[in-house]
């Protein structure tokens, strides 16, 4: 079966499995695949756009993390400075402490620190979302949420996914530098590999230049079984700052930024050594620096997935970048999919002849 006839199985798949628009590209030396399956607007009955942008949410981590890594070898920090040692007396109170969490920690989920996301539970219901749905925390109260939790672990002795670590580490991004985490992101990463699709909307609800409509199945009155999809497109998703899962994106862009990641276009060697340093990630393999890895057919493979509501983002790309893929959903909620419904057609797109 050719690249593309294999591609197009996969997406349809997960058309069948709920998912109302699949998006898929698939870059390699020989050149790029690119395939759709399903509506981009289930009211008009369009397909997926081509060249449609989308929410990347977790994705952003990558951004974020890489532009850390920078500022590490310009002396600028360094992955083993306290967080306190850049926002003194942020992380504090109820046994969290900024003075024994690093930004490595931070970085690699291993600080322990609750998820501020955990507690906007009015998001998961679809009142409450429509309610909420244009919220502006900002990054400050999105972590003092977190602090009104105990850690769920001493820093160091385990790995749990928060949040709670990016919106930190975009704020040592701003002290560090005297410049918003959007701004480095823009001028470090976004411009110099010419990422014209990719944004940091803020807190604007919209998504600018084509893109799918986004759905959200939401639980049913009384049942915790989800309804019919709803239009969720119009959201604020920097609700807590934006530096844990901000950015728009395409699929073009997406695999350009992982591909330029991996043959050390934004990273000097001994930085995306750091980056790939992983460790045991529960339901992801394992976790380096705002990246994971993930076991496969053919050794394993780099990425990281993203979801919010209306979108998810699962990427990959191989060791040496010279194969990348990224794919979009617009729905987090697959009906009939398991809990990593993207990771069969990643493994598949990456370990393909």
């Amino acid at each position: 079966m050719s690249q593309d006839s294999a591609l197009q199985r996969d997406a349809d798949a997960l058309v069948a499995q709920g998912a109302p628009g699949v998006l898929v590209e698939l870059s390699t030396p020989q050149g790029k695949v690119k395939v759709r399956s399903g509506y981009g607007d289930l009211e008009r009955e369009t397909p997926m756009p081509w060249d449609a942008r989308f929410r990347i949410a977790s994705f952003t981590k990558t951004f974020v993390a890489a532009v850390v890594l920078q500022l590490t070898a310009e002396e600028r920090l360094s992955l083993e400075d306290t967080v306190d040692r850049w926002l003194p007396g942020l992380v504090a109170g109820n046994g969290n402490d900024g003075r024994a969490i690093t930004v490595r920690q931070l970085l690699q989920h291993t600080s322990g620190l609750s998820d501020y996301f955990a507690d906007l539970s009015e998001l998961e219901y679809e009142k409450g979302f429509f309610e909420h749905r244009y919220d502006k925390l900002g990054a400050v109260s999105g972590v003092k949420i977190a602090m009104s939790h105990r850690p769920d672990f001493r820093p160091g002795d385990g790995w749990g996914y928060s949040n709670t670590n990016y919106l930190l580490a975009g704020l040592v991004i701003e002290k560090a530098t005297g410049r918003t985490w959007r701004r480095e992101v823009t001028d470090r990463i976004i411009r110099p590999l010419g990422l014209g699709d990719t944004s940091t909307p803020a807190t604007s609800p919209d998504i600018a230049g084509p893109h799918a409509r986004g759905y959200h199945r939401f639980p049913a009155p009384g049942t915790k079984e989800p309804g019919e999809p709803v239009d969720v497109t119009s959201m604020n998703h920097a609700m807590g700052g934006g530096a844990d899962g901000e950015l728009i994106s395409s699929t073009a862009d997406g695999t350009r930024f992982l591909s330029a990641l991996m043959a050390g276009e934004l990273l000097q060697p001994a930085q995306l050594a750091e980056m790939k340093k992983t460790v045991p990630a529960e339901g992801t393999g394992a976790y380096g620096l705002g990246l994971a890895w993930t076991p496969a057919s053919c050794g394993g493979y780099w990425g990281h997935d993203g979801g919010i509501h209306g979108f998810l983002t699962g990427t990959g790309v191989t060791d040496d970048g010279k194969r990348s893929v990224l794919v979009s959903v617009n729905t987090v909620t697959l009906t009939g999919a398991g809990p990593n419904p993207l990771a069969g057609l990643i493994e598949r797109a990456l370990c393909g002849d």
